[in-house]
């Protein structure tokens, strides 16, 4: 045994050793692997990325295939610039789709807010939002997404704070969210957090749940007023619009008789007054003319006509005078 040591010492290792060229040549490609590895990258379409060479800010990259300095040097955020992001108040959505799921846990916190006419509501809201800027969200506010919360909830409670409970409630509740979004994007702004605010929904706005009764029975009484009022008004425009039409014909038709009235007067006026010229003129001529037009217009209406001579005498004992009586 000790002899087969002896001749497996007097072997001689040298001729396994590799050559140093293949073990640089090693050595440059798996610099170069890792240095694809860990400078390459790809940015999805839906989104940025924001290079920072040795922590300060370098470049912004589109969506594609781009190479960055490896070993650390520098550092890719991917910022997804095309997404709408959502933040809920007063309430959390655990479960979305059909039939959505929300937690069951309280966020009055959050949505119990006083109203202009010193009355409680309970506003539930969402703020949807997508990141415009990638170079502010990153660096210029810590937190951009509680940042932005505190000043959505500051805002709603102020513009809230200005107006009464109804209109709150039921009245402007659209009005409310507009005016919200566009002092909210102020504030962002001002921040320059490189955010832009989509739209601001007010989900559903209630009184407090101990006052809820009471609050539905005074809709329901304002309700009932206004079906009241509609149904008056409806009777109103009804008979009123009749009646001036009425009231318009009978003073239209009156004018038109006064007219007449007043046309036929002219005209009967001016026919006497030619025929008196007439009879000025002729007198006699005149004066039988008008009674020979009169008898035309009377004697077709007599039934019975009696012609007695001017210088006949005691002719009462000829006619018959009871014999229409029989």
């Amino acid at each position: 045994m000790n002899s087969t040591l002896q001749k497996f010492e007097e072997i001689d290792f040298r001729r396994f050793r590799m050559p140093k060229q293949f073990v640089i040549i090693g050595l440059i490609i798996l610099v170069v692997i890792i240095f694809i590895i860990t400078g390459l990258y790809s940015i999805n379409p839906e989104e940025v990325g924001v290079v920072q060479r040795f922590g300060k800010y370098h470049s912004t990259t589109q969506p594609g295939l781009h190479f960055k300095m490896p070993f650390g040097i520098d550092k890719l955020t991917k910022v997804k610039v095309k997404r709408v992001f959502k933040e809920e108040f007063g309430f959390r959505t655990i479960e979305a789709g059909v039939r959505t799921r929300y937690s069951s846990q309280s966020y009055e916190n959050e949505s119990i807010m006083l109203t202009g006419d010193l009355n409680i509501a309970d506003v539930q809201w969402i703020v949807q939002y997508r990141i415009k800027d990638p170079v502010q969200y990153l660096f210029n506010v810590r937190n951009v997404e509680e940042t932005m919360r505190d000043l959505a909830e500051s805002v709603i409670r102020e513009v809230v704070g200005d107006r009464s409970v109804d209109e709150v409630i039921v009245l402007n509740r659209k009005e409310i969210a507009d005016k919200s979004q566009i002092m909210l994007q102020e504030q962002i702004d001002i921040y320059k957090a490189g955010l832009e605010i989509v739209t601001i929904n007010l989900q559903n706005v209630n009184p407090p749940k101990a006052v809820q009764p009471a609050f539905n029975n005074v809709n329901s009484s304002k309700q009932e007023k206004e079906r009241i009022i509609n149904e008056a008004l409806e009777k109103y425009n009804e008979i009123i619009p009749e009646a001036e039409g009425q009231a318009k014909r009978t003073i239209e038709e009156a004018e038109g008789y006064a007219i007449d009235r007043v046309n036929r007067a002219s005209g009967d006026a001016d026919r006497f007054v030619q025929m008196y010229d007439q009879y000025k003129n002729a007198k006699s001529v005149t004066k039988k003319r008008l009674y020979l037009e009169m008898m035309e217009k009377v004697l077709p209406n007599v039934e019975k006509k009696y012609i007695v001579d001017d210088a006949q005498s005691g002719i009462l004992p000829l006619l018959n005078l009871n014999e229409g009586g029989k």
